[in-house]
């Protein structure tokens, strides 16, 4: 059965553009999926402590038969293949995929909350999930 994402794109390293392109593309190529939507880019100041640059952010609506662990597994290859590195919580990063919601689920797991629990603290979540038709 297929069910409805939403994945939030980020990156602040390198050419952040060509990581959310390239990122856009492997959604549209994962097995059973595609991409319904992709919101405008944003760039937005980094969450935390650590010093680095700004991010380039969007949204992407993707339909998809994946269930939300085999989703979290495709989108650590394609943060992998993209070079991020996971060295520093919240630092820098080539890409960071984030499974925002996923269809009603619920899942509280150690390395796996849907909805995504910064999902009320991030305000460019807010407007690109607008943008999409998808806010709360």
């Amino acid at each position: 059965m297929h069910q409805l994402a939403y994945i939030a794109l980020g990156s602040n390293l390198g050419d952040r553009d060509r990581f959310l392109a390239g990122a856009r593309h492997a959604l549209a190529a994962l097995p059973a999926s595609r991409v319904l939507a992709e919101s405008s880019v944003e760039e937005t100041e980094p969450v935390g402590d650590v010093a680095q640059g700004a991010y380039l952010n969007q949204m992407v609506a993707l339909e998809t038969g994946l269930s939300p662990r085999e989703l979290l597994n495709a989108l650590h290859r394609i943060e992998s293949d993209a070079g991020r590195v996971r060295t520093v919580h919240w630092g820098p990063r080539t890409l960071d995929l984030d499974i925002v919601r996923f269809g009603n689920h619920i899942v509280q797991e150690p390395d796996l909350v849907i909805p995504h629990p910064q999902l009320s603290n991030r305000d460019w979540w807010q407007r690109e999930l607008a943008e999409l038709g998808a806010a709360e």
